[in-house]
């Protein structure tokens, strides 16, 4: 996604989310219904389009627009500053216990590996063979809204020999109001269940983390003010991403120096990246290039 002043161009990237029914034609009808207004800007998009990508392709496009304007990098224009480097985990997809470990064995001096889970009964035995593949690494589990409260029961408490340090999203977030009633052995993290600021009043005693993702939240002013307002409401924070390149990490690597945990390794899950691209090195994130964004 790109805007222009006529001068200069601001780029954008966004992942359409299929789980709430976006697709890329969806997201282009999207920005082409706002396409003829004369003299758009970030402000404005927040209230001519929805949460979702794409106001967060626009939002960023209008971001790196203003930076290019300015000759100032985003931080220094959003007042954020900004850690030469952070830690991200890097994230093992749901498979056979074997499979997985196999994978954690091959990065197992990354700092943090998040695993996904499945809500069935090799939940635990996943666990188990990822932690004996990677003894040193920091452990985070995903369960993308697959557990009953039956299987959190039987889980969670198990999952803190292995040193879990989070759960994400173990219950739809329709049906997340279960958390009120449960214990928490470890610390529990919304993911599907946190867009907007709007959401934070609902998740309080359910959760004690939301993972703010750009995708979700339609972009880096909104997800601005979500890191702002949680933080405020107690809660810590955790900076996701969908499967995206080096653009789409740029402006969510801006919220991740002062997030509790970064969650931003969409570029290594795919075959190739883009030039200037955010620069990885076992685990840990540099500054994004001037030339790619911001």
């Amino acid at each position: 996604m790109t805007v222009t002043d006529g001068q200069h161009i601001g780029r954008g990237e966004a992942v359409p989310i299929r789980r709430y029914n976006q697709s890329p034609a969806s997201v282009l009808a999207q920005i082409e219904s706002i396409k003829s207004r004369q003299c758009l800007d970030r402000q404005q998009i927040q209230k001519l389009l929805p949460a979702g990508a794409a106001r967060n392709a626009l939002d960023c496009a209008f971001w790196d627009l203003e930076a290019k304007i300015s000759g100032k990098r985003a931080w220094e224009l959003a007042n954020i500053p900004l850690a030469p480097e952070v830690k991200t985990s890097f994230t093992i997809s749901l498979d056979t216990p074997a499979a997985m470990a196999a994978v954690a064995k091959v990065h197992a001096t990354a700092p943090i590996l998040k695993l996904k889970l499945g809500g069935d009964d090799p939940d635990l035995a996943r666990v188990k063979a990822v932690r004996e593949a990677a003894p040193a690494a920091r452990l985070l589990i995903d369960a993308n809204e697959s557990w009953t409260s039956d299987h959190y029961c039987k889980v969670a408490p198990a999952l803190c020999q292995f040193g879990i340090e989070l759960i994400e999203q173990p219950f739809p977030a329709d049906a997340d109001e279960v958390l009120e009633t449960l214990d928490h052995p470890i610390p529990v993290c919304a993911d599907e269940g946190c867009h907007t600021t709007a959401d934070l009043p609902r998740l309080k005693n359910r959760y004690e983390m939301v993972n703010i993702k750009l995708d979700k939240s339609g972009g880096l002013t909104e997800a601005m003010l979500l890191t702002e307002r949680a933080r405020e409401a107690g809660f810590k924070l955790l900076i996701g991403c969908m499967v995206c390149t080096s653009l789409g990490i740029a402006p969510a690597r801006l919220l991740a120096s002062a997030a509790d945990y970064v969650d931003l390794d969409g570029p290594l899950l795919l075959a190739g990246d883009r030039h200037h691209a955010v620069s990885y090195d076992n685990g840990r994130i540099g500054i994004p290039p001037r030339e790619l964004w911001g």
